[in-house]
C-alpha cells in the first residue's frame, strides 16, 4: 500500500471541538486572515472552506443565524446571491476554470456539516479533480495551502 503524507491535516484533527456556530463566531472578531473571511457585506460575508472539496472552495454565509433558506429578508437574498455571483467571477478568473457546483445542503440529512446556519458553498471543478485518488483512495490531493489561496483571492475582492 502506498501513503500519501499530508502532516499539515494534523491541526484539524487536533483543533478541539468547536462550541456555538463558527458562522456566528468568525465574524464577530477581527481576525479575517486567521479565520478566513475573504469578503464582508452588509448582510453576508465570503469566508473560505477549511475542509475544502477543492481548491478555492468558498462559501457565502449570512451573518444571522438562519436555519431555513425561506427565513432570509429579502435584502439578505439579494446580497446573497450577489455575493455568490461576484465568488464565482473572482474565481473563475483566478483558478482559470469555468466549471463550479453551487448549492446549499439544507437540513442534517441534507449534507449540512452545520445544520442551523445556512449557507451556499461554491466550488471549483477541474476534469478529471475526481480521478482515482478520491474514487479508490479515498484520497484528496489539495495542490494549494488554504494561505496562499486566502492571499491570492484576497486582494480580488
Amino acid at each position: 500500500m502506498k501513503r500519501i503524507w499530508a502532516p499539515w491535516r494534523i491541526q484539524y484533527i487536533r483543533a478541539p471541538e468547536q462550541k456555538g456556530c463558527i458562522f456566528c463566531d468568525k465574524p464577530q472578531v477581527d481576525k479575517d486572515e486567521e479565520n478566513l473571511i475573504l469578503h464582508r457585506g452588509k448582510h453576508n460575508f465570503v469566508i473560505m472552506n477549511v475542509y475544502p472539496y477543492n481548491p478555492g472552495h468558498l462559501m457565502v454565509v449570512p451573518y444571522r443565524h438562519l436555519g431555513k433558506l425561506e427565513d432570509m429578508k429579502t435584502e439578505e437574498r439579494n446580497e446573497h446571491y450577489a455575493m455568490v455571483s461576484q465568488a464565482v467571477g473572482i474565481l473563475r478568473e483566478s483558478t482559470r476554470t469555468e466549471n463550479f457546483n453551487i448549492g446549499m445542503n439544507l437540513g442534517r440529512v441534507a449534507g449540512a456539516g452545520i445544520a442551523d446556519h445556512i449557507h451556499t458553498h461554491i466550488v471549483p471543478r477541474w476534469n478529471g479533480d475526481t480521478n482515482f485518488m478520491p474514487v479508490i483512495g479515498e484520497t484528496r490531493v489539495m495542490s494549494e495551502s488554504l494561505t496562499d489561496i486566502y492571499q491570492r483571492l484576497k486582494v480580488k475582492f
